[in-house]
């Protein structure tokens, strides 16, 4: 299995009582599909996943794959802060139907690269999925190496890497790594263009959540080295991504969401967005309908699906 094109890393809508919102979610999961959406990531750190017991785990993956039905890979976050723990829930996405599962570096734990060797061929071996790599350092302390990459990567059941590192050099790096059997995927929105123009396979994404026509556009664009029009809706994309980065997410992308009816607030320790930034979240909502409404026009071109 290739992983690779515009993927969504999806937020959890939560109801008013503060439990997840199905319909809200199959709502969020049919906008996904409709727009061309090429993967999704379910109970990632947008997802809220620390914030989900097993069974809401379970049931968002379960509702997730019934509802897909094979129409796009479903994958999994399934990192924790042991290798035993993540096996086990790599095991329990197995389980209810996930097609791969998206392992971040053991947060707070600070392994060496040689315990995030070990850590990740264990779940590789042990846990049932297809595994892809997660390295995001600002949120997990760790930073997973090009140099241990390069060793992880042969290995049958590590498919790829999801890198949120900005800096072009470590994608180069990584890129030199990628092939058939190992893909590289961005997951920093920001610099997902370059990446792609420079070989990337694709982008992780958290702003696709609420433009999903205009990143699946975004990667036809890069993937076919169209670095004119990639650039050109990159600039336009600006605007959106530093209302993202306002706050921690995903507290601004929910606020997004909100306001299309999908889902009604975050779970504590997070908040609901400042209330400074109201007016620009009202800006931000009215300029995700208009990038919606001209990617709409282009024509998806399904032979650069995952």
């Amino acid at each position: 299995m290739r992983i690779a094109g515009s993927i969504t890393a999806l937020a959890t809508p939560f109801d008013r009582a503060g439990a997840i919102d199905a319909t809200a979610w199959k709502r969020l999961l049919d906008q996904q599909l409709a727009a061309g959406t090429q993967a999704l990531v379910v109970a990632g750190s947008t997802g809220e996943a620390a914030a989900l017991d097993d069974a809401e785990f379970e049931t968002l993956l379960r509702q997730t794959v019934e509802h897909v039905a094979g129409r796009v890979p479903v994958i999994a976050g399934t990192g924790m802060q042991s290798t035993a723990k993540t096996v086990a829930q790599t095991r329990r996405a197995l389980a209810c139907g996930a097609n791969a599962a998206l392992v971040v570096t053991p947060p707070y734990v600070r392994p060496t690269q040689a315990g995030l060797l070990v850590h990740f061929t264990h779940v590789a071996e042990q846990g049932g999925l297809p595994v892809i790599l997660y390295n995001v350092p600002t949120r997990t302390g760790s930073d997973l190496l090009p140099e241990t990459v390069a060793q992880l990567r042969v290995h049958p059941g590590i498919v790829g890497i999801k890198e949120a590192r900005s800096e072009e050099a470590r994608m180069i790096a990584l890129i030199a790594l990628r092939g058939d059997d190992f893909a590289v995927l961005s997951g920093d929105d920001p610099t997902a263009g370059r990446a792609m123009l420079a070989g990337a396979d694709g982008v992780v994404s958290v702003a696709s959540n609420v433009v999903p026509a205009t990143f699946r556009r975004l990667c036809e664009l890069a993937r076919a080295g169209d670095s004119v029009g990639a650039s050109g809706l990159n600039a336009r994309l600006r605007a959106l991504l530093e209302f993202l980065a306002l706050e921690p997410n995903p507290t601004p992308v929910k606020a997004l969401l909100a306001r299309a009816g999908i889902g009604t607030g975050l779970r504590l320790p997070l908040m609901p967005l400042s209330a400074p930034h109201a007016r620009a979240a009202i800006a931000m909502a009215k300029e995700c309908l208009a990038l919606e409404a001209a990617a709409a026009d282009t024509v998806v071109n399904p032979t650069l699906a995952a």
